[in-house]
Order: C-alpha cells, then sequence, then structure tokens
C-alpha cells in the first residue's frame, strides 16, 4: 500500500524517499556495528577491571585459598545460592577421636638440662616453732637458652715412626716410615669438616642464606671462609656424591606415582645463551610411598622432549598441573597414565571469585570443590587400599559428577574471557584428567606434594637470584634432592647431610643404596641434629 502511494508521486520525490531510505539502512547497519562494538569494549573494560582487582588482592589480600563456609554463599546468585546451601553432602562415618590438649607444647625431652635448684637458705628451712621444714614437693619451671655458634679447629696429628737401629732393613715387607691410617675425607686437602660443610649447606638449601651472607657471618665469629670456598665445596661434594642421582632416578620410577612439577631457574654463564635467558628447575617426586624420594634437575627448556626422556621406563601414574608439555610427551606413551591437579582448577575460580563484581557462580564452584576434599579427607581416615577406591566411587564421584554438570551448564551462559569463564574452560579441558585419580589409592586430587616439595626452591630463590654457573646448579639440585628427600622421610636436613658426609668416604659407589635418607642410621642422624652437637 505504501509503495503505491510513492509511486503515485512525483519522481524527484520518490528518489528522495529512496535515498532516505538507504540512508536509514545505512545507519541500521551503523547503529548494530557500533552496538556490537560498544559490547565488546564493555566486554573488555570487564576484563581489564577483573585483573585489576586480582591484581590488588594478590598484592594487599590474604594469599590463603581457605573457604569460609559460612560465608561463602553471601554474594551467590539466587539460584546458585540455593543449590549451594540446601545441596547435601554424603553422609560418611569417621571413628572418635582424641583431642590434644590446648596450650603451649612442652620442650622436646631430648634436649640436653642444665638443673638449677633454687633452694632456700639454711636458716629460712626452720620453723616459728623451731621444727625443720620438710621437703614435700617442687615446682619446675623450664626455659629455652640457645649458644651461640660455635666453631673450632679439629686437628688431627698422625705420629710417624722409624726403627733407629735398623733404619729399617730389618723389616722389608713394610715401608721405613710407619704412622696410622689416615682418615677418610669427603673433600680431601680442604678445611672443610662434615660438620661444616652439613652447616653451610642446610644454611644455604634449607634457610636460605646465599654464600655471601654467609660470609659475613664467618667473619663476625672470626673464622675466614669465602663465597668462593664455600661454592667450590658444594661443586665438589657433588662430584663425589653424584652416583646417588642415578639410585633416586631408579628407586622414583620403581613407585607407582610420580609427581612431577617445574619453576623457572636463571642460571649464569650457560654456553651459547645470554645471562638473562630462562632455565628450570625440575622437580619429580616418587618411589615407594612409605619411604618418597625427591628429585630436582637443572635443564635449560621447557620442551616436552625432557619429560619424554625422564619417563622413560616409568609405568603407573603420573601427575602435573595443565602444562601442555607433559600432555605431549605422553601422547604415545601407554605406560603412562596421566593425572591431572584440582588445586589449580580451584585456585582459578579462587582468583575469579576475587576478581569478578558478581562472584556467586565462582563460589560455588568453590563450594563444590570443597565438598570434593572434605569428602576425600574423611575418606581416607577409614579406608586404604582397593576400599578407598570403592568408596570413592561410591562418594566421591557422584559430587565430581556434579560439579561437571554444573561447569557444562554455566559454560553457556558465562563470558568465555571473564575470570570465571576461563576457570571453567581450563577445568573442562582437564577435566578427563582430574577425575582419574579416584582409580588409585595412591594419588589425591592434586598435586600439592610436588608443589610443596617445590616451594624451598620458590623462597630460597628471592634470595639468591640465580645460579652463577651450569655446574653450581646441577649441584643445587642434587643437594636441594637430599635435602627434601630426608625431609619427606623426617629426617633432621643436617643431621643426615653429616651423617652423609661422614658415611660416604668408606663407601664403594656400588653400595651407595645404603646413604638414601630412608636407609641412613636414624639414631647417629638424631644425634648429630639435636642442636648441631656430635660434630
Amino acid at each position: 500500500m505504501v509503495v503505491e502511494k510513492v509511486r503515485e508521486l512525483p519522481e524527484e520525490l520518490q528518489q528522495y524517499i529512496h535515498s532516505l531510505a538507504d540512508e536509514i539502512s545505512d545507519l541500521r547497519g551503523e547503529n548494530s556495528s557500533l552496538s556490537d562494538k560498544n559490547t565488546s569494549l564493555e566486554a573488555e573494560i570487564e576484563n581489564l577491571r577483573e585483573k585489576l582487582r586480582l591484581a590488588l588482592f594478590r598484592r594487599f589480600g590474604r594469599s590463603s585459598e581457605k573457604i569460609d563456609p559460612n560465608q561463602q554463599e553471601l554474594f551467590a546468585e539466587a539460584e546458585e545460592s540455593a543449590e549451594a546451601v540446601f545441596e547435601e553432602s554424603p553422609e560418611i562415618e569417621i571413628p572418635a577421636h582424641n583431642r590434644k590438649k590446648a596450650g603451649r607444647k612442652p620442650l622436646d625431652p631430648d634436649l640436653p638440662r642444665e638443673v638449677i635448684v633454687h633452694d632456700l637458705e639454711d636458716e629460712e628451712k626452720i620453723c616459728g616453732c623451731g621444727s625443720p621444714l620438710s621437703r614435700i614437693g617442687q615446682e619446675v619451671r623450664e626455659q629455652l637458652v640457645v649458644i651461640p655458634e660455635q666453631f673450632y679447629v679439629e686437628r688431627h696429628v698422625y705420629p710417624t715412626y722409624a726403627c733407629r737401629p735398623c733404619e729399617g732393613s730389618g723389616d722389608e715387607e713394610n715401608p721405613v716410615f710407619r704412622m696410622a691410617e689416615p682418615v677418610k675425607r669427603l673433600l680431601p686437602g680442604s678445611i672443610a669438616s662434615p660438620a661444616l660443610l652439613a652447616f653451610v649447606l642446610t644454611n644455604k638449601f634449607v634457610d636460605h642464606l646465599p654464600f655471601y651472607r654467609q660470609e659475613k657471618r664467618f667473619e663476625r665469629i672470626g673464622a675466614r671462609v669465602s663465597r668462593q670456598d664455600m661454592s667450590n665445596w658444594t661443586i665438589r661434594a657433588y662430584q663425589v656424591l653424584k652416583y646417588l642421582e642415578e639410585i633416586f632416578i631408579r628407586k622414583i620410577k620403581e613407585g607407582p606415582l610420580i609427581n612431577m612439577d617445574e619453576t623457572p631457574l636463571q642460571v649464569l654463564c650457560e654456553p651459547g645463551r645470554a645471562d638473562s635467558s630462562k632455565s628450570y628447575m625440575w622437580l619429580a617426586r616418587g618411589g615407594p610411598p612409605e619411604s618418597p624420594l625427591v628429585l630436582y634437575r637443572y635443564h635449560t627448556g621447557r620442551d616436552s622432549d625432557y619429560i619424554k626422556d625422564f619417563l622413560n621406563g616409568f609405568s603407573g601414574y603420573l601427575q602435573t598441573d595443565g602444562l601442555q608439555q607433559y600432555q605431549t610427551a605422553l601422547k604415545d606413551n601407554g605406560d603412562v597414565v596421566h593425572v591431572g591437579c584440582l588445586a589449580h582448577a580451584r585456585r582459578r575460580f579462587h582468583d575469579a571469585s576475587k576478581a569478578s563484581s558478581k562472584s556467586g557462580g565462582a563460589n560455588v564452584a568453590l563450594s563444590k570443590i570443597q565438598k570434593i576434599y572434605l569428602a576425600e579427607k574423611k575418606l581416607r581416615e577409614v579406608y586404604s587400599g582397593s576400599d578407598l577406591i570403592a568408596a570413592r566411587k561410591k562418594r566421591v564421584l557422584p559430587l565430581l559428577e556434579s560439579f561437571k554438570e554444573y561447569l557444562d551448564k554455566k559454560s553457556l551462559q558465562v563470558r568465555p574471557s571473564s575470570g570465571f569463564g576461563e576457570a571453567i574452560s581450563y577445568t573442562l579441558g582437564q577435566w578427563s584428567r582430574i577425575e582419574k585419580y579416584i582409580d588409585s589409592p595412591y594419588l589425591t586430587p592434586d598435586n600439592n606434594v610436588a608443589e610443596r616439595a617445590i616451594r624451598p626452591f620458590v623462597v630460597g630463590r628471592k634470595n639468591w637470584l640465580f645460579s652463577g654457573s651450569p655446574r653450581g646448579a646441577v649441584a643445587s639440585c642434587f643437594f636441594y634432592s637430599l635435602i627434601e628427600t630426608a625431609k619427606a622421610n623426617d629426617l633432621n636436613p643436617y643431621g643426615y647431610l653429616k651423617w652423609l658426609f661422614e658415611t660416604a668416604p668408606g663407601l664403594p659407589v656400588s653400595e651407595y643404596e645404603k646413604l638414601l635418607p630412608a636407609n641412613c642410621d636414624q639414631d647417629a642422624v638424631s644425634r648429630f641434629a639435636l642442636l648441631g652437637r656430635g660434630n
């Protein structure tokens, strides 16, 4: 009807109307384009706001990822809050247990004690009636005393003997000059005793004191030990004991599970590389579950070839974070089952909850993850072995399936570029590996044992910043391996190192397995560790 009326108008007017219609069409297209651009810019602005909130939280907020179950649902969306609040956790019966007594823990009874008796004077032990007072008990108060570091020189004297009358001609089967067999030492020709070497390495790799700081500490007590000496001792000690590294690798591969992780490391003087290049410290934890081993290894890259070479000959479970190189390395390896890490997924939802102004969805995800961990903890208190696997499939698997359904639903509703959207995408991408932990009693929902083992190196790196050479990096890896393995086997690092440095010089390489923390003389280690005594 409108078209017919337009046709009745003069031609010039018709042309004007058509031009207006074209202009309107162009404006609508431009408006649609601007609307899409505006939506994109709003999304980008929100992404930047999330990054800013997260940066501020990481700078000024608490680093703990613990969830307060009484507050986690306060800002959740209505339907999500209802789902999280009213979803019932499976009931799990656990045996009763005794609570620990509150208050200060008593001092270690194995510490040496100096008894000081504060008694009354003789005249104060007479009653007003003239009778002597009787002792009816005592009150004991203990306080801890520290003796500053004490150093002394251990002087080894070897008297020499010879026969003056015959000058050795009457006993040709023996040397003319005789003395006692010298004590075998780990570092012949140096001033480093086993106690000093253990002290230096414990300061460096446990307490994170760089050699230059230790040099200053030695100066304050009148001992001259240079940082170069300490560095040389570390490398020389590694060269003597390096066969232990092969035993570590073999023993780790004999276990049912290996946990791996990696962290950046700057190493100077690498051939063909700038000093600013990034290298990596690789960690593997495995071996017998009752006596685990922790291995650090230095490598110049983060490529999958290293992972593939290291896992050669291993058959079992490998648990890692979501680094793509692990998946690439295991692509054609049917002997290794790759397991993911739920803690890395939780961390992303935790960051999303802190970054977004609407954190309800991320809080619900955290709530579901928390229920998985709670169920796993309670089951481990009751079950083990195949019984644990069966209990997991009954109690934990429904929680995992519920979490997966929630993520699938939210993935269709949430902006993919948001923190919550990225957390969902990451978790769903790792899901097939995350849920595999149910199938083995040796596995846990996460790779935290590896992260805890690599954390001491990360803390130390903040103090000493870099390794001075590839040889130094290799030696550092070796002693981190010894120390973290000792800690994993509940040994005092100083006591173990001192025992190791005293025992190793008398052993052939073929018997070095006796030097592993799991096989050491624990009584000697405990004796050496007690306030550094036994030197």
